[in-house]
């Protein structure tokens, strides 16, 4: 058990595990109101154009149909930020998969039944659905995502390459991805007496309840939506998705209760994915390997519907010192479905290009690849000029080095075999920025010695509710065992959503200053405390979102050991290991989960992981798990996550970063660059699959790197 004396850090089991794993646990669509109907969503088959015509008598024949909304017949909304939300307000198809109808049923076997009776005819519009090499329509937005300036510059960057006498000029891509939680998306919508309560699988409910009130011109306070349980987001659940708009359009249409769950081919289509990256690298440094140029443009696209662009340039603002620099994005709009939040959304792409393309300039000088980036350690935020907070990535490098057996390794490519397999280890960095926002917390001491915390933070498998009953106990100077934390319902202190690795540095800020307010009041109290206890609370607005005058990131270390088979292009990876700085690690058990959770992850970008879109009709095309691979047992190496001892004094009273995310940063590099290792081929187009790395073998080596001056 975990005393109070060591609640923080302590690898204390995540409290609601049991009811998890006995089915207590009750997710969005596992609540069943008395009359409750079953919605299935009518998805278009074209990738442009307009709904000609929807014949329904065949779907309302089917017994225990109820009815079918459709453009004409379905409520209306007000104007949205999200146009993505606008589902069935005309006939308007702005890609494959939008939905243009919904069924409601008795029961969801009847439902889907009748979606597959709904007859439609569409009057079609050239379409243009795949991002190409140099896409004639792609702009330079305003911004990128997170209010990230599209172009950054620093000094005369190309010049500076053009002058540097060892060259690195590289084109690396990344593929469309796809967010498939274990929970697909699902919402069960109730409107009654004027009131709309939803429960919904996301990754948020504060900000889910402020998007249906505007859409359906509610007050906020008659609106409720509780997300006690989520089974994974990743991102894709991180903003209300159509679903839930869907199901509580039905419920105010039929007056019943209406439960909706997308099915897992639906959610490539609705729910967001990572948008498709095309990177140009361009590192120009000296003989000895100091870098005088870094270049990384980004092409990528996004839909017609909204603009989304994936930041996948912004880490190179961060991670090296060089003279000069220039990072830049642009997009394409296509007839495609809008691109969405995706663990590390930029981070997890850029890095991957990024760190590929410093390990081949480590080839081309015959330098370590590790001493290569200790050499550009920058002692600044290169892009801001501000002083980071705390900045540990070379101690990473050193102990993930020592731990993996760095040092015996030989350096030259293609030459250790064993059989058919050549073998091979590499590395690369990560980073990850610190980020926090306002949230309100209560703390409640009852007379019986329970201790009560009480927040709208959402655990989506991360264990909040354990760490934040830590973060109280430590507070408080009582036992974790007698601490009891609520969450995931809109009736709770308002609180931002799960995403950004920002959850717990924002919730458990909020916690942490009303278990400190608490113990001052128990501390001056006298007497038995009051039947309903003593509550503090706390509102972070004013503190948190202070701006820093500080660079604030979690950094890492990602090694890898691969064989492959050069018989079949088989892929295997043997070993990864991940060596963090990530602030103070608040429970030793939860976080090494979310370590290795994001390491299987970078795992499936780097080998199995595709989305592809077909040219002719606009669609995913292998869009669900029999299609779609992601990691299963068998792919999963035997994997390590340590830390450093890090303390940063500016980060928040826990002295914590976020871990959620930067487990996947680093790991598709560290692959990809011992793939490199392994056989002396520099793949450059993710997944690494057996056709790709099997024709890469008997291939000319692509060009990429000048040696000006040898």
């Amino acid at each position: 058990m975990a005393s109070h004396a060591n609640a923080l850090g302590a690898p204390t089991e995540r409290r609601e595990g049991r009811a998890k794993v006995t089915g207590e646990a009750l997710y969005a669509t596992e609540y069943t109101p008395p009359g409750c109907l079953y919605a299935w969503p009518v998805t278009a088959t074209v990738a442009r154009g307009r709904i000609a015509s929807l014949d329904l008598g065949a779907a309302l024949a089917l017994p225990d149909v109820v009815d079918v909304l459709t453009p004409e017949s379905a409520p209306r909304l007000a104007a949205s930020d999200d146009a993505t939300l606008a589902v069935l307000q005309d006939a308007k198809v702005p890609h494959h998969g939008w939905p243009i109808a919904v069924v409601i049923a008795e029961t969801i076997e009847a439902a889907r039944a009748a979606a597959e009776a709904v007859r439609v005819t569409y009057d079609t519009e050239p379409h243009e659905s795949v991002l190409g090499d140099d896409p004639a329509a792609a702009y330079r937005p305003e911004e990128a995502n997170g209010g990230h300036p599209a172009e950054r510059r620093r000094g005369e960057p190309e010049a500076a390459f053009a002058a540097a006498p060892v060259r690195v000029d590289v084109r690396y891509r990344v593929p469309p991805l796809h967010n498939h939680p274990m929970e697909p998306h699902g919402a069960t919508a109730n409107w009654h007496d004027g009131r709309l309560t939803v429960y919904d699988s996301s990754q948020g409910s504060d900000t889910v309840r402020s998007v249906l009130a505007e859409l359906f011109g509610l007050p906020e306070e008659q609106v409720t939506v509780i997300s006690e349980h989520v089974g994974g987001g990743f991102g894709s659940k991180g903003t209300p998705r159509p679903h839930v708009v869907l199901a509580a359009m039905a419920s105010v249409h039929t007056g019943r209760p209406v439960k909706l769950t997308l099915s897992r081919r639906q959610l490539t289509e609705l729910v967001g994915h990572r948008a498709p990256t095309d990177h140009r690298l361009r590192l120009g440094s000296d003989d000895e390997g100091t870098l005088a140029s870094v270049i990384h443009e980004v092409t990528t696209h996004t839909s017609r519907v909204k603009e989304f662009v994936e930041q996948a340039a912004v880490p190179a603002r961060v991670m090296y010192g060089s003279a000069t620099s220039l990072t830049d994005h642009k997009v394409a709009a296509l007839d495609v479905p809008t691109p969405s939040w995706m663990r590390a959304p930029g981070e997890a792409p850029g890095m991957y290009a990024l760190e590929s393309a410093v390990d081949e300039l480590a080839y081309a000088l015959d330098i370590d690849p590790i001493e290569l980036r200790a050499r550009n350690e920058p002692d600044q935020e290169p892009d801001s000029g501000l002083p980071f907070s705390s900045r540990h990535l070379v101690e990473c490098l050193r102990e993930g080095a020592r731990r993996f057996g760095w040092a015996d390794r030989d350096a030259r490519p293609g030459i250790r075999r064993e059989g058919a397999w050549l073998t091979g280890t590499g590395v690369a960095s990560a980073t990850y920025p610190v980020l926090v926002s306002p949230s309100r917390a209560t703390v409640t001491a009852h007379p019986d010695g329970l201790h009560v915390v009480r927040v709208n933070a959402t655990d989506i498998g991360t264990g909040a509710r354990t760490v934040l009953a830590q973060v109280a106990a430590e507070a408080l100077g009582v036992d974790v065992e007698s601490v009891r934390t609520e969450i995931g319902s809109t009736g709770l202190p308002r609180a931002p959503l799960a995403g950004g690795s920002s959850g717990t540095a924002s919730w458990g800020w909020a916690v942490h200053d009303a278990s400190r307010a608490l113990a001052g009041q128990l501390r001056r109290h006298t007497g038995p405390l009051p039947p309903d206890g003593l509550t503090a609370a706390a509102d972070t607005k004013g503190s948190a979102d202070q701006k820093s005058p500080y660079a604030r990131h979690a950094f890492g270390a990602h090694f890898a050991e691969v064989a492959v088979d050069t018989d079949t292009g088989e892929v295997r990876v043997r070993r990864l290991l991940g060596v963090y700085a990530v602030g103070r690690v608040l429970n030793a058990r939860t976080a090494t989960s979310q370590f290795i959770g994001g390491m299987v992850m970078g795992l499936g970008m780097a080998l199995t992981e595709r989305g592809t879109v077909d040219p002719a009709s606009g669609a995913f095309i292998g869009s669900d798990l029999a299609g779609y691979h992601v990691p299963a047992h068998a792919d999963v190496p035997a994997i390590e996550a340590h830390w450093i001892d890090e303390r940063d004094e500016h980060l928040n009273p826990m002295g914590s970063k976020g871990i959620g995310e930067i487990g996947i940063v680093g790991t598709a590099a560290a692959i990809g660059n011992a793939v490199h290792h392994a056989t002396g081929v520099r793949f450059r187009e993710l997944p690494l699959t057996p056709d790709r790395v099997h024709g890469g073998l008997t291939a000319p080596a692509a060009a990429g790197v000048t040696h000006a001056s040898r």
